[in-house]
């Protein structure tokens, strides 16, 4: 069975799961826990009783209030990040039964439908833990800052209406505009490794989702202002050259943003930028 029917598969079996879903039944949170950085993990597992829709954020705001172990052991409440709980912020991914998703949207009823059903959850492994399920995600927006991943300033005065957008384009960038920075992406990507010396980022790979923002402001008539600035970084260490191309991105982003195609975009504007400094004698 390929990746990709792996997948088709496992959402098929949620949906399947969802409607056989046993009301008033209890589920095992087994969670991986860590007191602070540089400090040693252990597992520790919570029974929770479910109701017909929640979900794990629900379930982890019945352990804060309830810490107390399948073995009957008082504990310190689980720390996780979360915050608009409608797959907006990005906050709350985490690993669920070994795969990254948000954990907001992900409802107990497609998990774990039965009386004693097991859901495991463990923090991101490719950023620093601070506590728990809460990780640091500050290399991430390092590298929206690499790409320069904004629009730039026009004027401080009214310069007018801007320039028009066909529909195409306004449907294409609209995709890319809903990243939310969430971290599924470089959790699944196999060159997006943990690097936690902060003055070896600007030379590791950025990521799907810097590159394809720098394909969204790319293509804004203000942000292409800084479109060469973008390829210079995308085309030096860690950039576009950098992607193996495992298209693992695209299969775990939850709003099914392109980024595959953004990367090949990239790619094209990478070389077609290479060639214009060549001639240029600049390279």
């Amino acid at each position: 069975m390929s990746e990709a029917e792996a997948y088709s598969y496992d959402a098929d079996m949620r949906k399947a799961n969802r409607k056989q879903a046993v009301e008033g039944r209890s589920v095992i949170f087994k969670i991986k826990r860590c007191d602070g950085p540089g400090k040693p993990t252990r597992w520790e597992s919570f029974k929770v009783p479910i109701e017909t829709g929640a979900n794990v954020i629900s379930s982890l705001n019945w352990i804060a209030a309830n810490p107390v172990t399948v073995e009957g052991t008082k504990t310190t409440p689980v720390v996780w990040d979360s915050s608009c709980l409608e797959e907006v912020c990005g906050a709350c991914t985490m690993l669920i039964n070994g795969r990254v998703r948000q954990s907001c949207s992900c409802l107990i009823d497609e998990y774990a439908p039965k009386e004693g059903d097991t859901i495991s959850l463990e923090p991101m492994g490719k950023f620093p833990v601070i506590r728990d399920l809460w990780v640091d995600r500050q290399r991430l927006f390092s590298n929206l800052t690499r790409v320069k991943a904004w629009v730039p300033i026009d004027g401080t005065y009214n310069m007018g209406a801007g320039p028009k957008e066909s529909h195409e384009q306004q449907q294409m960038r609209y995709a890319l505009s809903e990243c939310m920075s969430c971290g599924c992406c470089l959790e699944a990507c196999p060159q997006f490794t943990k690097e936690e010396d902060e003055s070896k980022w600007d030379s590791s790979f950025v990521g799907a989702h810097a590159i394809s923002q720098a394909r969204y402001f790319n293509e804004h008539e203000t942000g292409k202002q800084l479109k060469g600035e973008r390829m210079d970084a995308l085309s030096g260490a860690g950039g576009i050259n950098d992607c193996g191309n495992a298209q693992n991105c695209v299969k775990v982003c939850p709003k099914g943003i392109p980024l595959t195609e953004s990367i090949g975009s990239i790619g094209r504007s990478a070389t077609m930028h290479a060639i214009k400094q060549f001639f240029q004698g600049k390279k």
